[in-house]
């Protein structure tokens, strides 16, 4: 019996791979909970989460150490990581589904640049309105009022059209890198550090108060694409094609825009800048559920889940007492998988048109 992909987009294919996503992230989740210098089993890891919840069964660490590494150190961290990578999976899905164009990913709307010269910036002027929430709100801030001013500039007529909001998103991301180069010239060594770690990304450091603040945007923005899934599906058949069958499509599209950059400014204000995820998964989970975005949004969510958590498992556990960038390391597997992706698609087209 062969398997042919992308599955019919039947109601038991979805739950299917669904399903599997679903018990993929939580097997990913255990084995990062219990992996690294201190290693615990993955039985004590859900002896611990149980215990949490007053169900006395399973074991708690051993060591002495086990539990407060867990519930201080690993947990957020790894909450983070879910939820960072389903905001940015859905993005991407979300951004291909508006511009129509399977290369589109969150950055064309500048949120990653204006979030990253917001962050630099208050990082050069050592701004501490906010304590240690200075920078992530700043990126956060940043990465809004940049989405919002490529929409407003490619508006005309009281229309955007997507070519427009293309170069005028390539337009200011320039603008924002110019300007960030500024900002690294101004400032001192340990600045310019910081400055290149955070553009690189990490999870180093989570904790439970940024989650709590990532986690309801997050989840709100992927709640309003499912809302959005239906409409999305439509605009496939052109801006014409939409208006026929009653789609307002300027006011999906300016919706879907602000979604994206909720998602992703809220992924980035902590985390940094973390590539190819927005890109990458959309792609893959194309490729087994198909086009449709109610089976789509879900799967990118989950798939983008699953891909940071390993990820991240990889850079703090990849070389003794080191945590590398994530960034870094969503790059490095990312642009191969592209690459073979790209050279797929030429193959199935028959060109790259």
């Amino acid at each position: 019996m062969s398997l042919s992909l992308p599955l019919a987009p039947t109601a038991t294919n979805r739950t299917l791979v669904l399903g599997v996503l679903g018990v993929a992230l939580l097997a990913s989740m255990v084995f990062a909970a219990g992996a690294g210098q201190l290693h615990i089993s993955a039985g004590e890891v859900v002896g611990s989460l149980l215990h949490k919840v007053g169900i006395d069964a399973g074991s708690l660490p051993s060591h002495p150490q086990g539990e407060s590494s867990l519930w201080r150190i690993r947990f957020p961290r790894i909450a983070m990581a879910v939820m960072v990578g389903a905001a940015l999976g859905v993005a991407g899905a979300v951004m291909q589904g508006v511009f129509g164009n399977p290369l589109a990913e969150p950055g064309v709307v500048g949120v990653s640049a204006g979030a990253a010269l917001a962050a630099s910036a208050v990082i050069v002027f050592d701004v501490v309105a906010l304590g240690s929430w200075t920078l992530p709100v700043g990126a956060f801030l940043g990465g809004l009022v940049t989405t919002i001013a490529v929409y407003l500039l490619s508006r005309q007529n009281g229309r955007t059209e997507v070519v427009t909001l293309v170069l005028t998103g390539v337009a200011i991301n320039a603008m924002a890198g110019g300007a960030l180069a500024f900002l690294m010239f101004l400032g001192d060594t340990s600045a310019r550090e910081e400055i290149v770690f955070w553009q690189l990304g990490s999870l180093n450091g989570a904790r439970v108060e940024q989650v709590l603040v990532t986690a309801p945007l997050a989840v709100a923005g992927i709640a309003v694409s499912l809302v959005l899934a239906r409409r999305l599906d439509l605009l496939a058949l052109g801006d014409k094609g939409a208006r026929h069958v009653g789609v307002n499509v300027e006011r999906l599209r300016m919706t879907c825009i602000v979604v994206v950059a909720v998602l992703t400014a809220a992924a980035v204000a902590f985390a940094g800048i973390i590539a190819f995820v927005g890109l990458i998964i959309p792609h893959l989970m194309r490729m087994v559920v198909g086009p449709g975005h109610r089976a789509l949004v879900p799967a990118s969510a989950l798939g983008g889940a699953v891909l940071l958590v390993l990820a991240d498992l990889w850079a703090r556990t990849a070389i003794a007492y080191a945590d590398l960038p994530i960034g870094m390391l969503t790059s490095v597997v990312g642009g191969p998988v592209f690459f073979w992706l790209l050279r797929r698609a030429r193959r199935t087209a028959g060109g790259w048109a």
